[in-house]
């Protein structure tokens, strides 16, 4: 059963970028929507379970918020480098980063080989990335300078997605409890990042309230990663929804048509097993 619910963050979260893709809009649509469809399965949770309260609930509110920095970054970055290379970049910083951080700060691989093997794994992690990001010559330099631009902008917004996942680790709670005021973050993050860049004109257009999709989605695909972590353990749960990096890479290459050369798609189908293997390596330390 475990397994089973595993597969829906897998594939939900997987699907985000295809859907933030058809449905279309700016990166501001595209953050609204997806905080507007979070909040809505949050209070659902909310209605159901409670919450945490005081500086609980604010550490939690926090990496929600902090969540949505990260998510726009990726939205833009999709605008620039697309799916298939957006996807496989991101996913592989945020589990270089966030492993360092359960290193250095929470003294997580504890034992020489464990530290000698998450080295190795981040290593792998590491090629992936870079392997996804290759780019023939006869691309252009118009593709490379777009390279350029979305890893300027993935790298350091990429910060947001770290906090989320470190942030409620300093939380003694369920992550059932911690949903709400996660979702609730997520929503006001969205919210004042519409209401700089566009003084609040995007919350009339369509395309945020359509992209509101991507935030059922995400929602729904978080819910069951708790239940899948609570029902078949944290690291096989993990495991499982680091195949959401294949979907989405597959995804924009099936079903957007986002052009590779033939030299390209090898090595980012490479680079996609080096990810995986890496995220895996990582899950069991």
């Amino acid at each position: 059963m475990g397994v089973l619910l595993a597969l829906i963050p897998a594939i939900g979260w997987g699907i985000q970028p295809l859907i933030a893709s058809k449905v279309g809009g700016s990166p501001s649509n595209q953050i609204f929507g997806t905080g507007f469809g979070s909040l809505i399965i949050g209070l659902f949770i909310y209605a159901m379970y409670g919450s945490v309260t005081g500086i609980n609930f604010w550490i939690s509110f926090g990496a929600g918020f902090l969540w949505s920095l990260g998510q726009v970054g990726q939205y833009i970055s999709f605008t620039q480098i697309g799916v298939t290379r957006t996807m496989p970049i991101t996913t592989g910083l945020q589990v270089v980063g966030t492993s360092l951080i359960g290193v250095i700060i929470f003294g997580e691989w504890s034992g020489t080989v464990s530290k000698l093997v998450g080295l190795l794994a981040i290593i792998l992690v590491v090629l992936g990335v870079a392997f996804t990001a290759i780019t023939d010559k006869k691309a252009g330099n118009s593709a490379k300078g777009s390279l350029t631009k979305g890893l300027a902008v993935l790298v350091p917004t990429t910060v947001g997605y770290w906090a989320y996942g470190a942030l409620p680790k300093a939380v003694s709670a369920s992550g059932l409890h911690l949903f709400f005021p996660e979702m609730l973050g997520i929503f006001i993050g969205a919210v004042i990042y519409n209401l700089v860049m566009t003084k609040g004109k995007s919350f009339v257009q369509k395309e945020s309230w359509l992209n509101g999709l991507i935030g059922l989605d995400f929602g729904i695909s978080s819910l069951a990663y708790i239940f899948a972590a609570q029902a078949a353990g944290v690291a096989s749960a993990f495991v499982i929804t680091q195949l959401n990096v294949v979907v989405a890479t597959l995804g924009g290459l099936l079903i957007l048509h986002e052009s590779k050369t033939s030299r390209e798609l090898k090595f980012t189908l490479s680079g996609l097993v080096l990810i995986v293997v890496g995220s895996v390596m990582t899950a069991f330390l």
